[in-house]
C-alpha cells in the first residue's frame, strides 16, 4: 500500500527549498547507497552543512504536520533524510531500501519531488509489485509514501533536472496490515464527522481505533 500527499509544501516553500538546494555542494550519491544498490545508483546528493540541515527541518516539520503522513505512517521517528538531484543520464536501477537507517528500524520511505513534473523527462519513480508497476511523478510539493520493502527504481532522467528529498520512517506500528487497519478508521472516523458531527457511532470507532492503537503501538 502507498499513499499520495498533496500539498505537503506549498509552492512558497518549495522555492525556499529549492534555492537553498540550488546554492549547496553535492557530491556522489553512491557513497549513502548500500554494497549491492550502489551498483545501480547514479545520482547526486546535498552534502551536509547548514543547507541540507535546513531542508531537513523544513520537510520533517511539514510531513509532521500533514494529517494524512501521521494518520497513514503512524511515525514515531524520521530517521534519515537525504536530497538527490537527479541530471541527464542518471538513475537509480531496481533497489531495495536498507531495513535499518541510523540504526533504527525503516518501516516507510518517501519521496518528496520539488521539480515541477513538466520541466524534466523521465524520472519517475517506478514501484513493482505482484500486480505489475506503478510509475509515479507528482506536482512539486506532492509526496508519496510507500513500503521500504518494496523494490522500486527512478527512472533515467533524459531532460532537466529531478530534485527531490527522500527519507524513512521507524513506525509506531510496525505492521503494515495494521496501519491500514488505523489509517482506514480514521477516515471513517472523519467522514462521519463531516456528516454528523459528533455522533454515538463517532465514539464507537474512536474507540475501537484507540483500542487497537493501544495493542499495536511500540513506543
Amino acid at each position: 500500500m502507498l499513499i499520495h500527499l498533496q500539498k505537503v509544501c506549498p509552492p512558497e516553500q518549495v522555492d525556499q527549498l529549492c534555492k537553498l538546494i540550488e546554492g549547496g555542494a553535492f557530491a556522489d550519491g553512491g557513497k549513502t547507497a548500500g554494497k549491492v544498490a550502489r551498483v545501480v545508483k547514479s545520482n547526486e546528493q546535498l552534502e551536509t552543512g547548514a543547507r541540507v540541515d535546513t531542508v531537513r527541518s523544513e520537510v520533517r516539520k511539514a510531513l509532521m504536520a500533514h494529517a494524512g503522513f501521521v494518520s497513514f505512517a503512524r511515525p514515531k521517528t524520521l530517521s534519515r533524510i537525504l536530497v538527490s538531484r537527479y541530471q541527464p543520464g542518471m538513475e537509480y536501477g531496481p533497489h531495495i531500501d536498507d531495513a535499518l537507517m541510523g540504526g533504527r528500524r525503516a518501516d516507510l520511505s518517501f519521496t518528496l519531488f520539488l521539480s515541477d513534473p513538466d520541466s524534466y523527462d523521465g524520472g519517475e519513480l517506478v514501484m513493482s509489485g505482484t500486480d505489475g508497476e506503478t510509475e509515479i511523478k507528482l506536482a512539486a510539493g506532492d509526496a508519496v509514501v510507500y513500503a521500504t520493502s518494496s523494490i522500486h527504481l527512478v527512472a533515467p532522467v533524459t531532460r532537466g533536472e529531478r530534485l527531490a528529498v527522500v527519507g524513512w520512517v521507524r513506525s509506531l506500528v510496525r505492521r503494515a496490515d495494521q496501519r491500514e487497519v488505523l489509517f482506514d478508521l480514521d477516515q471513517v472516523a472523519s467522514r462521519l464527522f463531516e456528516r454528523d458531527g459528533k455522533t454515538r457511532e463517532l465514539d464507537l470507532v474512536l474507540k475501537t481505533k484507540a483500542n487497537l492503537l493501544r495493542q499495536w503501538a511500540e513506543d
